[in-house]
């Protein structure tokens, strides 16, 4: 008999490309799809169970089918088709994943349990490293929206790996992850016509393909290869980062640079119309940014990205179309204002 999979989170892009690929690996009879809402794509020959993580049913789902393999994808920034808002988001987040821990830690069968978490889980401080390793403790814990949803659920999510050491544990913190159907709360601030920034900061950011995001959930599906091991938590990232800046010149985007007061005011103001959801926290990370060490997941889990963070950022670009200002006649004006400045300077001295 082939291995049993639970994907929760498949009425999402993401989650449903997982589900549709997972379905194909030789080793899996059956792949069993979750969602409180059914999905708009198909999911292959997999089957959907509506069902509500945040219920405690979703143990009789799990006791019923045999499940020996859970992917837990229904952790995310914003609501589903804009459904709800930020309470349902967190109830389903937090309230979402302690149901489906109990219920796993009630199903003797289950053997491997991989967490879809993110970087936001480090939070984004003027004191931070340069860097951030797997074990690195965060200067200023998140203190709000989904960044603090994430250090909840890990929290969540170690208690269960204390209840049952039998089973394999892998916790995937994943790099803003962007394509043609980005879904995140960064997704919806690149495609503002105009982006309110920090005034005197441009902050370092990582991005992560929805192509590498399907691959490295497969490879902490799958059992462990000779020489990897896939449990544990791994940091992943796109080679490379890009400058806030940068990111507004490739997409072809005019920035207006803010007070930190004035981006806060404006961020409450967009959340109120419900155009994005400019929290605090991406509010923080739009002025301090966050780069992560990805070691661990070349060496440990065995995993190279096919995408660089810039290249993955250029598929993004693609997808979302021309911005207000052409992106190559912003670059040559920036680069050529770039050089004129300068000189202008060495002038007056």
């Amino acid at each position: 008999m082939g291995r049993v999979v639970l994907v929760t989170g498949v009425a999402r892009q993401l989650g449903g490309r997982f589900v549709r690929r997972i379905q194909r690996d030789p080793d899996v009879d059956r792949v069993i799809g979750v969602d409180a809402v059914a999905p708009e794509h198909h999911l292959g020959g997999a089957e959907f169970l509506k069902a509500d993580i945040r219920h405690p049913a979703i143990a009789r789902v799990l006791a019923e089918t045999g499940v020996d393999t859970v992917i837990h994808m229904d952790i995310n920034g914003t609501p589903l088709g804009k459904r709800g808002g930020r309470a349902s988001v967190k109830e389903t987040n937090v309230i979402g994943t302690m149901q489906l821990l109990g219920a796993c830690q009630k199903a003797p069968k289950v053997q491997r349990l991989v967490i879809k978490s993110s970087t936001s889980v480090y939070g984004s401080a003027p004191r931070d490293p340069a860097v951030f390793t797997e074990t690195t403790t965060p200067k200023s814990l998140p203190s709000g929206g989904f960044a603090k949803d994430i250090v909840e659920v890990e929290g969540y999510v170690r208690g269960f790996a204390r209840r049952r050491p039998d089973v394999a544990v892998c916790v995937l913190r994943f790099a803003n992850i962007l394509g043609p159907c980005a879904d995140s709360p960064l997704a919806e601030y690149f495609s503002l016509p105009v982006w309110p920034t920090v005034l005197g900061y441009d902050p370092r950011l990582q991005f992560v393909h929805e192509d590498d995001a399907i691959a490295v959930l497969r490879i902490a599906a799958a059992a462990p290869r000779r020489g990897t091991l896939n449990s544990g938590t791994f940091n992943i990232a796109g080679d490379g980062v890009l400058l806030l800046s940068q990111t507004a010149r490739r997409l072809g985007r005019p920035t207006v640079p803010l007070l930190l007061p004035t981006v806060t005011w404006a961020g409450t103001a967009l959340r109120s119309v419900g155009i994005t959801d400019f929290s605090p926290e991406q509010i923080r990370l739009l002025t301090h940014g966050r780069v992560v060490e990805t070691t661990q997941m070349r060496e440990t889990l065995g995993f190279r990205p096919k995408y660089t963070t810039a290249e993955t950022f250029a598929e993004f670009a693609r997808s979302r179309g021309p911005g207000l200002l052409p992106p190559a006649s912003l670059a040559r004006t920036v680069d050529r204002l770039a050089g004129v400045l300068p000189a202008r300077g060495g002038q007056s001295q």
